[in-house]
């Protein structure tokens, strides 16, 4: 995956994609076991390719990395890659990157009868009542995270 930096601030860095190239990397179809080992194979032969995993809408997709620590208890923490896509619609219970007062910040929506809440993941945030003072926008909608240990 190659990024192209676009846009950066205090809580995220968004980056625009490239899918014209393609990278195959082996993949091992058959599942990796998290309890007890599993035969191991003598050969990988089947490769997959990133962009086509994790990119549904190629024209609307960007890649964020995340500043902070306000989605930790999503498992989203400081330094993550998120893909986010902006042709998606926003609906309660998603986590969406939004601009808040000229602010790009990666909140769950939360939404009421008459409000909407951005809500943190982390205790240490309280939620965000969005009210008609405020400019807002739903940036886009993650659907993916990806992680470096």
């Amino acid at each position: 995956m190659k990024l192209q930096k676009l846009y950066r601030t205090s809580t995220i860095d968004l980056f625009s994609i490239v899918t014209q190239t393609e990278m195959p990397i082996p993949f091992v179809d058959e599942g990796i076991s998290a309890g007890f080992p599993s035969p191991a194979q003598d050969f990988i032969d089947i490769a997959i390719d990133l962009n086509k995993e994790l990119v549904r809408n190629p024209s609307s997709t960007f890649y964020g990395r995340v500043k902070g620590d306000s989605m930790r208890d999503m498992g989203i923490n400081d330094g993550d890659l998120l893909v986010i896509d902006r042709s998606l619609v926003a609906q309660n219970g998603k986590i969406a990157v939004c601009c808040l007062d000229g602010d790009f910040i990666i909140k769950k929506i939360k939404i009421e009868k008459t409000q909407c809440w951005l809500i943190a993941a982390n205790q240490n945030y309280p939620p965000i009542r969005v009210t008609a003072e405020n400019e807002f926008l739903v940036w886009g909608i993650v659907v993916h995270v990806i992680k470096s240990f």
